[in-house]
């Protein structure tokens, strides 16, 4: 039940088990001292009213004190050990394996989830259920065995005395538990409102110089406020629900001592109690409830938790790719058969059927939205098709496990991604194992050269947070000279040249023209003299291939292909 419940491990499961058990031993020792002051009380009782009973003396009550107090210490430190240590070792151990899950995701994916609600959910929902792994879980079920072991105790001594202390417990939690809803609800709210936030903040950041150019920033500011504002109320909201709920639960408990005082005068009225038990049991009610007051306080947090857990679930839950270790395909045409493939409901390819052979240069072209981009995505594999077959060499790339079939591909994206390191390591990224010499020969192929010899460290030289001190044909050149250093069998140039002047762009193409040779290309470019020196054209429009050929054979059909060279030659 606590695995599927907390989304545990195996061994987590094991551990919190242990954690359980260690907090109750630990609650029932702090209970120990009770009966030691109840020896005391009754030894001083006895000698007040002159009686002849059992006397205690000094040492040995002093002996008492400090052996409880080891067996306190001892339980204590195997609890925190079996809580605190454990949790911290099963949250890292989530977090990897989340970290895992998402390395083996499709990259679908990602395009459908926040990049923020995936950060919180590493960072934010790990933090939660770590608080609840080492706290929450062990102290609330430690606590209720505690309770049903000394309330077993109490009801066989005296049951009339024991009902006035455990009826209470079973009322207040009733309380507790009848507000979950209310606080997942809560905190639902709390976390959009936190995402939101975040959203506007961290987009803020991203089109600031935009916004100042177009006059904006002071009115987008004013909606990030607003938000900010709103987890202010969210974050009280989630705090006033619980807070209300657990404060309830803490007032019924009192009742119970109260009971314990009223009931126990009666009886021993009517001398059906002694002095001595209505003092234990008097003692043990004001000691049995404290427990419960941070107990109440951690299942309202459990309840809020629970968020969290389904969050992580459902990552866990989402289909992963995986495939054979091995590729074996026969040469390294990309075949195309009636593939169809939705984003989010929206049809974005419907029955595409073309063969890029290898040896050959396939140039996609179309208007925009038409899925040129879509159909190199799902070449890699990026995206796996809803329908038809992409195949590699004859191979269904969608048997083959993405980082096998990855070896296949050198690609050139029109956004480049690039990392907060030297221009050596960025263009090294192609191929971990590529020496110093192999770098530097990839990145003059690329002509990197040009720019690279006026940075004060050349190679060594960093380039800021997604190459921000370089400029965008800079950026693509480096992303041109990680393909050139791959050297893989399958090159997918999309828009590769596309933020280059018309200079640079000749250059770089008689640097690709070496890198293309005898592989199989896929170009995607909406400059159609990027592809004029293509073997074949494939025209995509509304999501289906509408002509494919040589250049020259569509020229003269006189179609899509023609009427795109002719309105960009006369612009």
């Amino acid at each position: 039940m606590l695995k599927n419940l907390l989304g545990l491990s195996d061994d987590g499961v094991r551990e919190l088990k242990r954690g359980i058990a260690a907090t109750a031993i630990s609650n029932l020792a702090i209970m120990a001292p009770v009966s030691l002051l109840m020896m005391v009380t009754m030894a001083l009782l006895d000698k007040i009213c002159g009686g002849e009973g059992f006397t205690l003396r000094s040492d040995v009550i002093l002996l008492m004190a400090i052996g409880l107090c080891g067996i306190i210490f001892l339980t204590q430190w195997v609890q925190y050990h079996l809580t605190y240590t454990v949790a911290y070792r099963e949250s890292a151990n989530r977090r990897i394996t989340l970290a895992e899950k998402l390395r083996r995701l499709p990259l679908s994916f990602f395009g459908q989830r926040d990049l923020s609600d995936l950060t919180s959910t590493m960072m934010g929902d790990c933090s939660k259920l770590e608080r609840i792994f080492s706290n929450a879980v062990p102290g609330l079920f430690g606590t209720i065995v505690m309770f049903l072991v000394v309330s077993a105790c109490l009801l066989c001594v005296d049951w009339r005395m024991g009902l006035c202390i455990v009826l209470p417990v079973p009322v207040a939690g009733v309380i507790v538990f009848a507000g979950r809803r209310m606080q997942q609800n809560a905190e639902e709210k709390n976390y959009d409102a936190y995402r939101a936030a975040y959203d506007g903040v961290q987009e803020y950041l991203d089109v600031v110089s935009e916004l100042r150019s177009s006059g904006t920033e002071q009115e987008y500011l004013a909606g990030v406020r607003k938000k900010l504002d709103n987890v202010i109320a969210c974050a009280f909201r989630n705090e006033l629900v619980p807070g209300t709920v657990v404060t309830l639960a803490q007032f019924v408990l009192r009742f119970g001592l109260v009971t314990v005082l009223l009931v126990g005068g009666v009886l021993m009225t009517q001398g059906s109690l002694s002095v001595n038990m209505f003092l234990l049991y008097l003692l043990i009610a004001g000691r049995i409830y404290e427990p419960f007051g941070s107990c109440f306080m951690l299942m309202a947090e459990m309840f809020s938790a629970l968020v969290s857990i389904r969050r992580t679930k459902e990552m866990e839950a989402t289909s992963e790719q995986t495939g054979a270790n091995v590729c074996n395909n026969q040469g390294f045409d990309i075949e195309f058969s009636n593939v169809e493939f939705s984003y989010k409901d929206t049809p974005v390819l419907k029955g595409v059927s073309f063969v890029a052979k290898q040896g050959e240069i396939t140039a996609l072209v179309g208007h925009s939205g038409s899925g040129k981009s879509t159909v190199s995505r799902l070449a890699a594999r990026f995206w796996d098709a809803d329908k038809g077959k992409v195949l590699l060499g004859g191979v269904d790339v969608t048997t083959i496990e993405p980082e096998v079939l990855y070896r296949n591909y050198s690609i050139v994206f029109q956004d480049v991604t690039l990392f907060d390191n030297t221009i050596m390591e960025n263009i090294r990224l192609g191929r971990q194992n590529a020496t110093d010499e192999e770098v530097i020969k990839a990145a003059k192929a690329a002509r990197c050269e040009e720019f690279v010899s006026r940075l004060p460290e050349g190679y060594q030289s960093r380039i800021g947070e997604n190459g921000c001190t370089l400029s965008g044909g800079e950026r693509q050149r480096i992303s041109i000279a990680r393909a050139i250093l791959k050297d893989a069998p399958v090159i997918i140039l999309d828009e590769a040249t596309a933020s280059m002047d018309v200079e640079n762009e000749s250059m770089v193409q008689e640097a690709l023209s070496e890198l293309l040779r005898d592989k199989t290309v896929l170009v995607i470019a909406h400059r159609m003299r990027t592809v004029a020196g293509a073997d074949k054209i494939v025209v995509l429009e509304d999501g289906k291939v509408a002509e494919q050929g040589r250049p020259e054979e569509l020229m003269k059909h006189g179609g899509i292909f023609s009427n795109m060279v002719r309105l960009q030659a006369g612009s």
